[in-house]
């Protein structure tokens, strides 16, 4: 019982920080800017990078829009299957388990948008990429963690003589 309390200890601060972080940034935004108001702090960063407040019902990048129901549904699945595994992901794993916190709290915070509001706000826009928020952030470094972490591992696990290839010129 103690091992799971630590578990959800570990994952819930992680991932209810992320949350807090991503909601107090909309509210922010929904608060001080119009919908497709755009801000910045300075005139020269305009081209590279703004605050725009912008309304998403689809997934990353706007694909799938006015699908906010099946997204739901999604994160809560992916919630679940989250909270579900984590205690059976050994404390020595810190890539997956900071992977899976941070997916967490990005799932959560984009839920807790489509659920009270029906979208999910946006409001940084870098370039022509897509604008996105803390939540997506959160999600995609976690990706790239979980990805880092196998990678990691799996380098880890390949024997000395497959890491580096023998020198035949070599005496």
């Amino acid at each position: 019982m103690k091992k799971y309390f630590q578990d959800y200890l570990f994952i819930g601060s992680i991932s209810g920080l992320i949350v807090v972080l991503d909601q107090v940034t909309k509210a922010m935004i929904r608060s001080n800017l119009n919908f497709n108001q755009a801000w910045t702090p300075a005139a020269w960063l305009a081209p590279y990078a703004r605050i725009v407040h912008w309304k998403n019902t689809g997934a990353a990048f706007g694909i799938g829009q006015n699908l906010n129901v099946v997204f739901s549904i999604l994160a809560l699945v992916v919630v679940g299957g989250i909270l579900f595994y984590f205690p059976r992901i050994p404390s020595t794993d810190g890539y997956f388990r900071w992977a899976l916190s941070l997916q967490l709290g990005g799932a959560l915070g984009n839920l807790i948008d489509r659920l009270r509001i029906g979208h999910v706000t946006d409001f940084i826009s870098v370039g022509n990429f897509p604008v996105f928020n803390v939540a997506d952030s959160c999600i995609t470094i976690g990706v790239g963690v979980l990805l880092l972490g196998l990678w990691l591992e799996e380098r880890n696990q390949q024997p000395e003589s497959e890491l580096e290839p023998e020198d035949e010129y070599a005496s």
